[in-house]
């Protein structure tokens, strides 16, 4: 090995004291300018390290005071009112005295009213209750619709005949158990039936009859 490299080796295990200096002035002025600036806040921070704790204050709020009952009214009774016994008065009735009538005198009459004549009785304009007529004319039809429902039955009439023998009213005293054979019954008979009319002391009246009208499938 040369002394070149020998040389070299030793210089790196000695620090350089130019560069030493030159940190150590630096960290100074560093520290100087450190103390410096906290200079002024020494004694603030002195004072917040010996300031006293803070006072704790507890509000107690006050509760509002109850509400004040309502004043009571006192209202004086009513007086009684005092009742008086009825009294009775009594009535006395002054009855006029009894009037006594004289018997009416009858003077003679010369103007004198001539009888009326009994009255003749006239016979009655109906026959009464309900009486049995001979036919003069009696054409039936069967209802179309009623044949082909294959309706049948007998309907009772009471018929109201007048004086000619024609009816006048027709009443269903007993239904055939088909409305549509009643109301043709009914209306066949007031339209065309003819009767001998009911006679009374000689004279023809009007009379109800019964009028019995058959509805008979195996008869058409």
């Amino acid at each position: 090995m040369s002394s070149a490299g020998l040389a070299v080796v030793r210089r790196a295990h000695h620090p350089d004291m130019v560069r030493v200096a030159a940190l150590s002035a630096a960290i100074t002025l560093n520290l100087a300018a450190l103390v410096f600036a906290l200079r002024p806040l020494a004694p603030q921070m002195a004072e917040v390290f010996n300031a006293p704790p803070p006072t704790v204050v507890d509000i107690i709020f006050k509760p509002p005071p109850p509400p004040q009952p309502p004043p009571i009214v006192l209202k004086a009774l009513p007086k009684p009112v005092p009742v008086t016994a009825p009294v009775h008065i009594p009535v006395v009735r002054h009855e006029p005295p009894p009037v006594v009538e004289s018997p009416p005198t009858t003077e003679p009459s010369h103007n004198l009213v001539p009888a009326t004549p009994p009255a003749v009785a006239t016979p009655p304009s109906i026959a009464p209750g309900v009486v049995s007529l001979a036919y003069r004319s009696s054409p039936l039809r069967f209802p179309t619709q009623a044949l082909r429902l294959h309706m049948q039955g007998t309907v009772l009439l009471r018929v109201l005949v007048d004086e000619s023998g024609k009816p006048i009213d027709v009443i269903v005293d007993r239904s055939s158990g088909y409305p549509l054979l009643d109301k043709s019954a009914r209306e066949q008979v007031l339209a065309s039936w003819l009767f001998q009319p009911a006679v009374m002391d000689g004279h023809a009246v009007k009379a109800w009859a019964q009028v019995p009208v058959s509805f008979v499938l195996q008869d058409m």
